[in-house]
């Protein structure tokens, strides 16, 4: 059998996958050259930054991981040519959104960046090249890639170009991706050619366990990653429909979510009601999902998982329309305190966020919002915010928002806090303090579950937690 020596990695895309994906792989493989490309220049200055806090993405241990690999075996590029031309093994890890135009507009996944990275590797590759799908895909993408591929291969060359593909789904919950990729469930690897596999599973195994490398053909995959992300987004949505019949019904949803969560054959994870799951994967995979059942005529299937959806969109509005009713019906000109805009603590990711659209009804509504968020910069938050469409809405009455540098200014004359994202520093508020700088009556609605309630009651604050039968339904 023929054995692969990989001596040089190139990945293509330095987002949140390849650039987290690469430290690890940089920090376990000392002897192999790692070199992440991507077009935009200033994301690569951001990971060449010599300040740590500058790094284009925060995930708890990267930066320290840069520091060690980063100019010695990890590089940050934007030299496509010299990165794919040099390299044994190349990931494929750009951006994959949702279409928003033309067939599957909404549902199907925008390939015209995997298809670029594949032509670019068909043009500068040498020799042998591992081709590795390490964005979420579609099943059958590895198709178009190896077609792309095989049709660059000039039987008349003296240059004899191959290339073998393989997927590699990533397994990452954002926050926590670092421990995921030192101590995975399971490492996937997909594809036909034996050698090729063994080739990415020898660079795994230089810390993970063989146990844990699952191969399979490429379809099953691809199809896994999809389903997977499928599953966890499904199992939030149906804790979230249970949080608001707890609140109407006397019961309290993290007693139910304990309840059930002892059983075995469900487990304690996921189990967290909040205000809707959100980041680059779950609603685009799920979108993905529904465009292939319809696709392959399976409408049943397709119709299960736009449920998942919909209760997602319908937890985001049902949170919007229970704060404007505590607050007397009406927010217009009132100054609502937004803790939190990342989708999830421990991340500065904001892409698909419940926060966005829960902000975008209270600004709709006519309230002011002075939004907080530790790790999220402010040109991210103004830039998710500046877009609001609404054909029947009246802009001469539109509300507004400021970006705030603390808890403390974001409270100061407000008339409520809303809790979106469950950062550490939001279970330490001095609420007595905050309390005495807020207008009356003070309100607080916690999404989350994660702040002290008993102190906030304690000083004065009108408390409103998700899925908890003291609530009072008004909506």
């Amino acid at each position: 059998m023929k054995k692969y020596d990989i001596r040089k990695i190139c990945c293509i895309g330095a987002g949140y996958v390849g650039g987290p994906t690469m430290a690890v792989f940089a920090n376990y493989c000392p002897n192999i050259i790692i070199n992440v490309v991507d077009i935009n220049k200033k994301r690569i200055d951001d990971w060449n930054s010599i300040n740590p806090l500058k790094l284009p993405i925060f995930e708890p241990g990267l930066d320290k991981l840069i520091l060690r690999c980063r100019d010695k075996n990890l590089f940050f590029t934007t030299d496509l040519e010299k990165s794919i031309s040099e390299a044994d093994m190349i990931f494929i890890s750009v951006n994959t959104p949702t279409k928003t135009k033309g067939i599957g507009a909404g549902k199907a996944s925008d390939l015209k960046w995997v298809e670029a990275s594949a032509r670019q590797i068909a043009e500068f590759s040498k020799s042998h090249t591992i081709v590795v799908e390490k964005s979420t895909l579609p099943v059958k993408t590895a198709e178009t890639i190896k077609n792309i591929l095989s049709s660059s291969q000039d039987v008349n060359s003296k240059d004899k170009k191959t290339f073998s593909v393989l997927s590699n789904p990533e397994f990452l919950s954002e926050g926590n991706a670092i421990n995921d990729l030192q101590n995975p469930d399971r490492v996937l690897i997909g594809g036909e050619d034996e050698n090729s596999i063994n080739a990415l599973s020898n660079i795994y195994l230089n810390w993970v366990s063989e146990k844990k490398i699952l191969k399979t053909n490429i379809w099953s995959s691809e199809l896994s990653k999809l389903t997977a992300n499928a599953f966890l987004a499904q199992r939030i949505s149906s804790i979230n429909s249970i949080s608001a019949l707890c609140e109407v019904t006397g019961a309290d949803i993290k007693q139910v979510s304990k309840a059930i969560g002892m059983d075995t054959r469900i487990g304690q994870k996921f189990l967290t009601s909040g205000p809707g799951f959100g980041g680059s994967c779950f609603q685009k995979d799920i979108l993905n999902l529904i465009y292939l059942c319809n696709y392959y005529k399976l409408d049943e299937v397709a119709n299960y998982w736009k449920g998942v959806i919909e209760i997602n969109n319908w937890q985001k509005e049902r949170i919007s329309r229970i704060i404007v009713s505590y607050l007397f019906g009406n927010v217009s000109n009132k100054r609502i305190a937004i803790l939190g805009f990342a989708f999830k603590g421990n991340t500065n990711d904001t892409r698909q966020s419940p926060s966005i659209s829960i902000c975008k009804d209270l600004i709709e509504e006519g309230a002011h919002l002075a939004i907080y968020d530790p790790k999220v910069e402010h040109s991210r938050i103004n830039e998710d915010l500046k877009e609001i469409q609404n054909p029947n809405f009246d802009y001469q009455n539109i509300g507004n928002w400021e970006i705030c540098s603390s808890i403390k200014e974001a409270a100061f004359e407000s008339d409520a806090i809303v809790v979106l994202t469950e950062w550490d520093e939001f279970l330490h508020i001095n609420w007595q303090t905050l309390i005495k700088s807020m207008r009356k009556p003070s309100w607080v609605f916690d999404t989350r579950s994660c702040i002290n309630h008993d102190m906030a009651k304690n000083v004065g604050f009108n408390v409103w937690e998700i899925g908890n039968s003291s609530s009072i339904n008004k909506y």
